[in-house]
């Protein structure tokens, strides 16, 4: 042979050693991490506190790197902390109120849905025209959740949150008076104790805005109706024009009492006990 075709068959011989060579090596890495993937999943599937572990380290990690990417956090959960919902899922009445409303007041009618839904699901629990405690609403605040009168009342319904605290115990607390759903639960159980006590939808009002022994409620109870009124031709079917929204009540007549009184037990629709519906303690 050949001093050229020794040189040929040596490199030849070095090559199909170095192939054989990455061959044993790749399949025994190949094996490794084939045992080290059936180890973590044994171990995985035996100890469901390190793969929940794990998970969560990874899904932190993804997170991270996106809201470094985006420069924002992520938060799929956020949507289901809105108060909102399709206004065309509501049945054909709600709807017509809920759109209605959201012309007139210049609020988003997804919002107003959920209010609306649920007037007309309290109305029917506790024997009130839904349009009536939609009416207040509209007068106490102009549908804006963090509405806060001069005298503290707070919220859509315009409550006293201080005084009427033991209401909010139940949704974790005063600051849920801002939560616009909640504050329609204590609003709308405040307007029973209101109507209750007067004997009269009109008079309950007076108690509502606080006027209960004044001369004059300031014209709030003929806005209220007025606007329960249009309301209810709405529901009906029946056009009504949207008007510019009356002005935000202020939920206590200049004369009222101080924010601190509170109603005798004793206290009487005819002698006037309370000028504040937030001043009205639990019916005796």
């Amino acid at each position: 042979m050949t001093a050229s075709g020794k040189v040929v068959s040596g490199v030849r011989t070095f090559a199909a050693d170095v192939t054989e060579g990455f061959l044993e090596i790749t399949h025994s890495s190949f094996a490794l991490i084939g045992l080290t993937v059936a180890f973590i999943a044994i171990a995985l599937t035996a100890r469901p506190d390190l793969r929940q572990a794990g998970e969560e380290r990874l899904m932190n990690w993804l997170q991270a790197r996106q809201v470094a990417v985006l420069g924002m956090p992520i938060e799929p959960e956020a949507s289901e902390r809105a108060t909102a919902g399709n206004p065309k899922d509501l049945p054909k009445e709600q709807a017509a109120v809920a759109f209605w409303l959201s012309k007139k007041y210049r609020v988003a009618p997804e919002p107003l849905s959920v209010l609306v839904a649920e007037a007309y699901e309290l109305g029917a629990r506790n024997r009130l025209d839904p349009t009536l405690i939609l009416a207040i609403m509209a007068i106490e605040s102009n549908f804006n959740p963090f509405a806060q009168s001069a005298v503290g009342a707070q919220g859509l319904m315009q409550v006293m949150t201080t005084v009427h605290t033991e209401k909010y115990q139940n949704f974790g607390g005063h600051f849920a008076a801002f939560d616009p759903v909640t504050n329609l639960r204590v609003g709308v159980k405040v307007l029973q104790e209101c109507i209750a006590r007067a004997g009269s939808l009109e008079g309950g009002l007076r108690y509502y805005v606080g006027a209960a022994n004044l001369p004059d409620d300031g014209g709030y109870t003929a806005k209220v109706l007025a606007e329960h009124f249009r309301l209810r031709q709405v529901a009906g079917g029946r056009a009504m024009p949207t008007n510019p929204p009356p002005t935000l009540s202020t939920q206590a007549p200049v004369q009222s009492v101080p924010a601190s009184a509170k109603l005798p037990a004793s206290a009487s629709p005819a002698s006037g006990g309370s000028d504040k519906v937030a001043l009205l303690s639990q019916p005796s």
